[in-house]
């Protein structure tokens, strides 16, 4: 059993994703961030940067107990746990990892400013709000590119796309108009038709 600390938002939606993908059994702690949870001390101890999501799992290696904090690391535990949607191949792993890192890296922390500048900030900056539209554009520009001739960044089905496509879902806060990034589209799509991501997507708590 994994507990997973977890907020309906795109970093978390990543980890129940990768559950339901990977047919783990799982039970949910809701980490309410608008209450400010993340800051409880039982919570600090297994996710010190106070962020969601975090897992503990029950059966770690040597069937120890294990926590783990950051989606990015949780998602490649995960599919080295059960070793699916990460490859063994240290060619393919590479191209995974690659993709992965771009969203850890870029992808979300760019677009989560944009969220943030767009749609929460109680003072409207337009430089700020420029910058950061400015260079999610990009970024879909970037993944538009990357998926011509492919279903998945990676070539197969990988960690890396259930890192972003959470993200992705979110264009109608960042000021994206999906109809021109058409393979970026097709993507999304193809994603939210798996019966898996379909069930993640609509865990409420």
């Amino acid at each position: 059993m994994i507990d997973l600390y977890y907020w309906g938002t795109p970093n978390g939606h990543k980890i129940t994703i990768a559950l339901e993908e990977m047919g783990l059994d799982y039970q949910i702690f809701p980490i309410n961030i608008l209450e400010n949870d993340q800051f409880q001390p039982d919570f600090l101890r297994i996710s010190p940067n106070n962020k969601i999501p975090a897992i503990v799992d029950q059966n770690g290696p040597n069937g120890e107990a294990i926590s783990v904090f950051e989606s990015g690391a949780i998602l490649q535990y995960l599919g080295r746990k059960t070793g699916l949607y990460y490859p063994s191949n240290e060619q393919d792993r590479v191209e995974v990892e690659q993709w992965l890192m771009w969203q850890m890296g870029g992808f979300g922390p760019m677009l989560g400013q944009n969220h943030h500048f767009g749609k929460f900030a109680k003072e409207k900056i337009p430089y700020a709000i420029e910058r950061y539209v400015t260079e999610t554009k990009r970024l879909y520009g970037v993944l538009n590119k990357q998926l011509i001739g492919q279903k998945y960044v990676a070539g197969e089905y990988s960690i890396a796309d259930m890192a972003i496509l959470p993200w992705v879902l979110r264009y109608e806060w960042q000021q994206i108009d999906l109809n021109d990034y058409p393979y970026v589209k097709e993507y999304v799509e193809r994603l939210t038709a798996r019966p898996a991501i379909q069930k993640a997507l609509s865990i409420k708590v």
